[in-house]
């Protein structure tokens, strides 16, 4: 049984997360893992989660023993110190879920700890917003899980049985690797417009708009490199995924779009500056993602 679960990121999804799981199971079920630093500096904060004053527990990655569950929270741009961070969290028998955007985040943490650790996840349909120590949401979303390969099987029944305990919204898949590669396809698109065009989901979603359509073209484009790689994506898998945007906030906005307000460093690289090479390879042209990537990089250069 899971018991013990560790945290790696302290960003909307990890303190969404975490406050599902101390509510289920109580505070000491769940921890904040960080380097000294982050530790002395975060330990104690009260964070504002939806307007309540909620405290977690954090602890030094120094000082820790093996979780029996991990959950890897970063940006993209995190991920090389986060592995690291969670080095004495890993154990014999500890899962390793990643709800970091992307499709390569579980492939470079099994590189590391290996695939045995690790289960397939997807986390869709929030519209989770965390600025300094608050976090605000309408929708708390879900998450879908699946196995890529037999010997994470049990991993799956593990961690399954777990969100079926804490009744943490989630989804069994079947083919996880389609499931990924249509939500790289939405972050691909909205994420990235979001950023580029300073709006928030309304805006990406207003039809007729240069946003929307760039949005659009964008994720066509993903569409296109998925299918040379052997993944079914389909104009049905688009329409899927605006029907869910447009069950968010329009007031929302994605976690790219907040670095932007932040004037922190995007996730670009992990969406345009993924395609593109990708797309390089296949011979495939992506006009709207480099389009994307360009203007995004400027707005980063202005900071």
């Amino acid at each position: 049984m899971i018991e013990k679960t560790a945290i790696i990121g302290m960003g909307a999804l990890g303190l969404l997360y975490a406050d599902q799981i101390a509510s289920a199971k109580g505070p000491e079920s769940v921890s904040f893992v960080m380097d000294r630093e982050r530790y002395e500096k975060y330990e104690g904060t009260v964070f504002v989660c939806n307007g309540q004053e909620k405290t977690f527990r954090m602890e030094c990655c120094q000082d820790v023993s093996p979780a029996d569950l991990v959950i890897v929270a970063v940006k993209y741009n995190g991920l090389a110190g986060a592995l690291d961070t969670m080095k004495n969290c890993v154990g014999k028998d500890t899962v390793i879920l990643s709800v970091m955007n992307g499709i390569s985040s579980e492939k470079i943490i099994g590189e590391r700890y290996g695939h045995d650790h690790l289960i397939d996840t997807v986390a869709q349909g929030m519209d989770a917003m965390k600025f300094g120590n608050k976090l605000t949401y309408t929708k708390k979303g879900e998450l879908r899980i699946g196995a890529e390969d037999a010997c994470q099987q049990e991993n799956l029944a593990r961690v399954a049985s777990y969100f079926d305990e804490i009744q943490m919204p989630y989804t069994l898949e079947e083919d996880i690797l389609h499931r990924l590669w249509g939500k790289f396809m939405l972050n691909v698109g909205v994420n990235q417009t979001c950023m580029a065009y300073e709006t928030n989901y309304g805006g990406a979603l207003r039809e007729g708009s240069e946003a929307n359509e760039t949005m659009l073209a964008a994720m066509r484009e993903v569409i296109a490199l998925a299918n040379a790689e052997g993944i079914h994506l389909t104009e049905t898998d688009l329409d899927e995924y605006i029907a869910i945007l447009r069950t968010l906030s329009p007031e929302g906005m994605p976690s790219m779009r907040q670095d932007g307000v932040s004037r922190r460093p995007s996730e670009v690289e992990m969406f345009a500056g993924t395609v593109i090479p990708m797309a390089a390879r296949h011979g495939i042209p992506v006009p709207a993602n480099t389009f994307l990537y360009e203007k995004i990089k400027k707005i980063e250069a202005s900071y």
